[in-house]
């Protein structure tokens, strides 16, 4: 019998250690994963236009609403943990193939939703399998790609996921307009099956850990950031004192045991062992400011636009797209020179950027034209892009290639997390601020949330620049 650290093929013929060979099967492999990815980014955002038409169909109000988007994010951060764990024991492909098969159904349970707890059971389904496309998508990147153009991979990636973001609106609100909102859910399907053919032929075939699953790992850690999601969202929703600090204080406690309970196992579901190496903690560190500073600005941008500025809902929008348009533009370029120059400089470079991007939006006159809003909001997708692919590729070259499903699940809990945390506190601004009536006082939350993303800028900044004393 093996042990619990030894390592077995899944199939007789292996990937390389060193990625995929070029040609063909690594254009389909990107192929296949960028579909998934794509599928993944694009639910959230076209979900997010749908609402007031489901609220309407399904006779619910607009906070009850917001479920059918929080429904979807807390299943996925309360899987991300223990699916990359299992891509480990099982091979990421299989992983991944199950994920896009979960997500094709449930997007058909959402098309015939009769009701508002139907299509709640069909989001957490869809978010069950949206953490198997998400959780291991920086570990098939390196399975796919060779080491040298590890940030180049990582690079593409973060482009797919800006194109996405800055196309969803615009799809959604296409399809809307020609068709009824559960017919957003069904354009998921034939992608899943081309992706699903895809990577049957496609996905690399890489070794894994032969263990057995770790069933308490995975409750505990359930209900760890299922707890502290909740408890974040009822800052935002403004849920009792009593309830907030109770599911704050059960996540805290439950993450205690986890934690010491994964360094008492030989064979980890969270590799605590790496939090040991500086240049990961650091960077695990640094990216969740940042993404926390993206969530603050994606939240309150919108507010600060329509509100304060009186702005309408279509030119908000194309506002908006100067970020994610930026960062696509920027994002491959920086994984190129990941494959060159230390990731420590280049995001020092980049959260510099994106700091002054920030302050600059923070800074803007009364009545701005709409270039003198474009070319700040290009800075802040300038800066983000250069920090991101550089940041992946060194947390992913710090772990063993063995680990990398869990390496993958901790970015991908890093970036839910940030990305909750910054929503939540533009909530919190908005709250505090509500003692003053009219638009002073929503000019000055939204300007508040604006400093508050630069301040954790800044000190994303100031942390990562750590890593640059390092080796790479």
């Amino acid at each position: 019998m093996p042990d619990s650290s030894s390592v077995t093929e899944t199939a007789k013929t292996e990937t390389p250690c060193d990625g995929m060979p070029p040609g063909l099967p690594r254009l389909f492999a990107v192929a296949t994963i960028t579909i998934g990815l794509s599928m993944a980014v694009l639910n959230n955002s076209i979900t997010n236009l749908a609402l007031p038409y489901i609220a309407h169909d399904l006779g619910i109000t607009a906070a009850n609403s917001i479920w059918i988007v929080n429904t979807y994010q807390i299943a996925i951060m309360v899987c991300l943990l223990p699916v990359a764990a299992l891509a480990d024991i099982v091979g990421y492909r299989h992983v991944y193939r199950a994920g896009l098969v979960l997500f094709c159904i449930a997007s058909l349970g959402c098309v015939m939703a009769p009701s508002f707890g139907w299509l709640l059971v069909a989001r957490t389904a869809q978010g069950l399998g949206g953490a198997g496309i998400m959780a291991i998508q920086p570990a098939l990147v390196r399975a796919i790609y060779p080491r040298n153009m590890l940030g180049r991979g990582l690079g593409f990636n973060t482009t797919v996921v800006a194109t996405s973001m800055a196309a969803g609106p615009s799809i959604g609100a296409a399809l809307l307009q020609i068709t009824s909102w559960q017919y957003l859910f069904a354009v998921y399907v034939p992608l899943g099956v081309i992706s699903f053919l895809l990577g049957e032929r496609y996905l690399p075939r890489t070794t894994h850990v032969h263990r057995p699953f770790d069933f308490l790992s995975a409750i505990m850690s359930g209900i760890t950031f299922g707890l502290l999601i909740f408890g974040i969202d009822g800052l935002a929703h403004g849920h009792s004192l009593t309830t907030i600090v109770s599911e704050l204080t059960v996540s805290v406690a439950m993450g205690t045991l986890f934690v010491w309970r994964q360094t008492r196992l030989a064979d980890p579901m969270m590799p605590v062992q790496i939090f040991k190496r500086p240049i990961f903690s650091l960077s695990m560190t640094t990216m969740i400011c940042t993404f926390t500073a993206q969530g603050l600005a994606f939240v309150s941008l919108p507010f600060f636009f329509h509100t304060v500025m009186g702005r309408s809902a279509p030119d908000t929008g194309i506002l908006l797209t100067a970020w994610p348009l930026a960062l696509a533009a920027v994002a491959p370029i920086a994984g190129r020179l990941a494959d060159r120059f230390h990731a420590g400089v280049l995001g020092a470079i980049g959260l510099t950027v994106m700091t002054a991007g920030l302050a600059l939006t923070a800074l803007l006159p009364p009545d701005p034209s709409s270039a003198n809003i474009m070319w700040r909001l290009m800075l802040c997708g300038m800066g983000f892009g250069i920090f991101a692919s550089p940041n992946n590729r060194l947390m992913m070259n710090a772990v063993p290639r063995e680990k990398s499903g869990s390496a993958g699940g901790l970015l991908a809990t890093a970036r839910t997390l940030g990305q909750t945390l910054g929503a939540a506190l533009v909530a919190v601004v908005f709250g505090l601020f509500d003692f003053a009536a009219g638009g002073a006082s929503s000019s000055a939350a939204a300007h508040t949330a604006l400093w508050i993303a630069a301040a954790f800028c800044g000190t994303a900044l100031v942390v990562g620049s750590f890593r640059m004393k390092l080796q790479r």
